[in-house]
């Protein structure tokens, strides 16, 4: 009778340990991996938030949901992961709206030339009407939109001379990226835009197939363009927002409680990125003038004047609805 007891409270253990063994083994299995591409450099403030949210996210979840994070187009270009996130085959990017403009014209309208005299003013349009009007875009294209970060004010750089009027522009070749908005900005103020992917850029700069380019201070210092530019324009033409998006394959492999978390530290550190870009502008410019850069400012108001005829293409392009809350927020 001893014997046989023994034998049940051994058996007893043991499908308790099986049953311990087994739960562990799914609790292993339902760990999901989401990896997110970005272009800029391994010391842009978009990595650095990134790596923070993806540490909290872990936390949050109990290693149940990891994020890596991969800069330097290690995923491929904007329109790579863009893509990627629209077949499902990439988890979330992180990118400027321009990017998204291969999926959707309507994506780049936040980058209207001289749209956003104040960065609080972009801030309220995109945590406001317009970011949930884009973000009802993209869902036609399977990607949830989290948050979105920013990429700051753009600037331009050029080995020729420095950018004060619009007639500093003519003729000079200005890589731009491959959206048409951007090109056709500044085709309008006299230069010569080439589009290129963001990775073949310093190439291009340091061999002279184009002479400048445009790009926030934060970019334009953590991809040491300063080491293969001479001229620095501060001409604030476009205030770009970094849009973070997961395709929805990636969001609806995660429970209800997962997702809240994630939105909540996109959010988090999307709010901390845009401290970070704009506190950071100072700081990067004095580097950028350490480095041996020429710095000044260009005529604002003849710039903004000199664009109202891409608003006016674009009026049709987008709608009088989209345009209509532009309209409302940069007033």
């Amino acid at each position: 009778m001893k014997k046989f007891g023994r034998i049940l409270v051994l058996a007893v253990v043991l499908m308790v340990t099986a049953s311990l063994l087994f739960a562990a083994g799914a609790q292993e299995q339902k760990k999901v991996v989401l990896k997110v591409g970005h272009v800029f450099a391994a010391t842009h403030p978009w990595q650095i938030n990134l790596e923070g949210m993806a540490k909290d996210v872990r936390e949050a979840t109990n290693g149940a949901v990891e994020i890596q994070v991969f800069p330097a187009a290690q995923l491929g270009g904007d329109r790579d992961v863009a893509e990627g996130l629209r077949l499902g085959t990439i988890e979330m990017g992180l990118f400027g709206t321009g990017a998204l403009q291969s999926l959707d014209k309507r994506m780049i309208i936040e980058e209207l030339p001289y749209a956003w005299e104040t960065r609080e003013k972009a801030y309220a349009a995109m945590d406001g009407k317009l970011g949930d009007a884009l973000d009802k875009v993209m869902l036609e294209y399977g990607i949830v939109g989290l948050h979105y970060w920013e990429s700051g004010y753009r600037h331009i750089t050029n080995n020729t001379r420095p950018i004060n009027s619009v007639s500093d522009l003519k003729g000079l070749a200005l890589r731009v990226p491959e959206a048409e908005m951007r090109i056709d900005t500044f085709k309008q103020l006299g230069a010569l835009p080439t589009p290129l992917a963001f990775g073949e850029l310093f190439t291009a700069l340091q061999q002279g197939v184009v002479s400048g380019q445009e790009n926030p201070l934060a970019t334009i210092y953590s991809s040491r363009f300063q080491e293969v530019q001479k001229y620095l324009s501060l001409s604030y033409h476009i205030w770009g927002s970094g849009y973070l998006g997961i395709s929805e394959k990636a969001w609806k492999s995660l429970s209800a409680e997962q997702q809240k978390i994630l939105v909540e530290n996109a959010t988090k550190w999307g709010l901390k990125c845009r401290q970070d870009i704009a506190s950071s502008d100072a700081e990067y410019l004095a580097m950028l003038k350490k480095d041996g850069m020429q710095v000044n400012e260009t005529n604002f108001a003849e710039f903004q004047n000199a664009v109202k005829p891409v608003w006016d293409k674009y009026e049709k392009e987008y709608g009088a609805e989209l345009m209509s809350l532009v309209r409302e927020y940069a007033k």
